[in-house]
């Protein structure tokens, strides 16, 4: 749907107090003066990430979600800033083996992509490797849902029915044989990973093959969508269905609040679900410092799958886009959110 657009900052318009812009013009203004960072993160590993300050890492391809292969040697690659200045590249060794200590230490394959927005610096460590999607999922279906209806249309109510019910469903269990509005579902499924109310709006979008075409209008070619809670959580190793890559999710969700695919106020109204989530304080933001804004999506699945996809927001610097997506070898092993929150710490060291 076309959406108008508040104009991005200018010089004329610079003074404006960055708490009053919009996450699009957060996500497009340049800043070139930043403060030491100030994490609570294990010595070691930290140690190790802030070696590669001024790095991102690259992978290629995309495989299979139960692919065990070495993620490659990193080298990390800097973007013009929007003022056309050149950034610096660096060798990513340092950033390799912070996630390679982490992998060792809880025994697991981890996924991470991340791009601070202000500098165009990105690390990515089997960014390109699928692992299960699990409730991340729940911020593309909002998205889209904005997309598609707009903030005027989320006042629409949808029939709660007993049928509705499945696995962790704590809001909608509350209003079986009654009504939800469309905002009430995704402030449920964002905020509480309501899996009853993800159910209804991906029905509302016309299905699962809906949202993945959606998906794939982004230009989306890491993510399928099969799947409805709670069978998308599965995780099987090898099995394609409903997994995404840690560069395909984050790209989503920069496309989506950054990149004009919604409005401004679609935009503000998805990452204010992200700020409010109560399921997120020991993922992404638990070693950022507590200044920093965080608005994530968490999710869980079998194969110890635990995974964050969100958006940091610095008190010095513009937003980083972030996904960390984890697996392991046994079905019935038990996710490790420490191995989310370090390597989400790590990378951030990394690329400021």
């Amino acid at each position: 749907m076309s959406h108008a657009h508040s104009p991005l900052p200018t010089a004329a318009n610079s003074s404006r107090d960055p708490r009053s812009w919009s996450p699009r013009e957060l996500g497009q203004r340049t800043r070139s003066l930043r403060t030491p960072v100030r994490r609570r993160v294990v010595a070691a590993v930290a140690c190790a990430a802030g070696l590669a300050l001024l790095t991102g890492c690259t992978g290629s391809g995309t495989t299979s979600a139960s692919d065990e292969t070495s993620p490659g040697s990193t080298t990390v690659t800097a973007s013009p800033t929007p003022a056309g200045e050149s950034t610096a590249t660096a060798p990513a060794d340092a950033a390799d083996s912070a996630f390679t200590q982490l992998e060792d230490d809880f025994d697991a394959r981890v996924g991470v992509y991340a791009v601070d927005l202000d500098t165009g610096r990105e690390i990515a460590w089997r960014a390109d490797e699928r692992f299960a999607y699990a409730s991340t999922i729940k911020a593309m279906a909002s998205a889209a849902l904005l997309d598609e209806v707009g903030t005027d249309g989320l006042s629409k109510d949808i029939a709660v029915d007993e049928d509705d019910l499945v696995s962790h469903s704590p809001v909608t269990e509350t209003n079986v044989g009654g009504t939800m509005t469309l905002a009430e579902l995704c402030e449920a499924a964002m905020t509480q990973s309501d899996n009853g109310a993800a159910n209804l709006i991906v029905a509302e979008l016309g299905g699962p093959a809906s949202l993945d075409s959606r998906l794939d209008d982004l230009g989306d070619t890491g993510t399928t969508v099969s799947r409805i809670e709670p069978g998308l959580n599965e995780a099987t190793p090898g099995d394609p269905r409903d997994t995404t890559t840690p560069r395909a999710s984050a790209s989503n969700l920069r496309k989506y609040v950054f990149g004009g695919v919604l409005s401004d106020d679609e935009a503000t109204t998805l990452t204010d679900w992200m700020k409010a989530t109560q399921t997120g304080d020991t993922l992404i933001r638990a070693d950022l410092p507590e200044e920093w804004t965080v608005g994530d999506k968490s999710g869980t699945g079998s194969y110890g799958s635990r995974n964050d996809l969100g958006i940091i927001w610095p008190d010095d610097g513009g937003p980083i886009v972030i996904s960390v997506l984890s697996s392991k070898k046994e079905k019935d092993a038990e996710a490790d959110d420490r191995l989310i929150a370090r390597a989400a710490a790590s990378a951030v060291d990394a690329i400021r």
